[in-house]
């Protein structure tokens, strides 16, 4: 645990993606006068400082991470956001929060910590009626990918859907499809370079070091799977509106 937090210690994003694929998403929502948004799983914050930027709402946002909170906060207040970002503590599997809170949740490469399905069905009530709701999420871009990247997401991320297989399943989780979009390959790059980068430095750090080699190791192969098949899988961003 140690080692994964050193490599993941400072990145910028924990999770493919950049302002304009938040901005991109966001655009497709109508306008919204001072929204209360959630971001869940928010990591960094980088998607956090967007919203900020985008809206003149306020936003809670979420993390079982100390550090990326303490980070984004302190960021948040160099920024001018500090009255408007609140970061909490807080499991998305219990955000006790009351129903009907908020116009907008947002969580990006976050969902599948709790499964897509299960995301959007626990936290329906917590949108507000006739509210919004912005996800990306892992998807197959192939019907059929090889066998090596199919074994390696079901060992990984066994609950990896096709993108008409996800637009299927969004009516019966209570919401109707505003729009989506798959995020380009540019948006993995923003975050696998750096990632890439710190691990190879701690390689070197940690050379005498087997299990640290081994966790290191495994995050690499995480980048060459995608560096080898980035046309067989992605990250589909999905804007819905809830369906009371």
């Amino acid at each position: 645990m140690e080692i994964f937090l050193e490599i993941h210690k400072d990145l910028p994003k924990e999770s493919p993606g950049g302002d304009e694929y938040t901005r991109q998403a966001f655009q497709m929502l109508p306008r919204l006068s001072q929204p209360t948004i959630l971001d869940i799983g928010c990591g960094p914050g980088a998607q956090t400082l967007e919203l900020a930027r985008l809206t003149d709402g306020n936003i809670i946002a979420i993390d079982t991470h100390q550090p990326y909170l303490d980070s984004l906060q302190s960021v948040a207040a160099d920024s001018g956001f500090l009255n408007r970002i609140t970061c909490l503590n807080r499991s998305m599997f219990d955000l006790s929060f009351p129903d009907t809170t908020f116009d907008l949740l947002w969580a990006e490469g976050a969902i599948y910590i709790i499964g897509f399905e299960q995301g959007l069905t626990q936290w329906h009530p917590l949108i507000k009626s006739g509210g919004y709701f912005g996800v990306s999420e892992l998807v197959w871009l192939q019907d059929n990918p090889p066998k090596i990247i199919q074994d390696y997401w079901q060992e990984n991320y066994p609950g990896i859907r096709t993108v008409e297989q996800v637009l299927n399943l969004i009516p019966g989780c209570g919401y109707d499809l505003v729009g989506h979009f798959t995020l380009p390959e540019q948006a993995w790059w923003n975050y696998y370079l750096p990632l890439a980068a710190r691990i190879n430095r701690l390689c070197a750090l940690y050379a005498n070091d087997s299990e640290a080699l081994t966790v290191l190791e495994n995050e690499q192969r995480e980048i060459e799977m995608y560096r080898s098949y980035h046309d067989c899988y992605g990250y589909e961003f999905f804007v819905l509106q809830k369906r009371d």
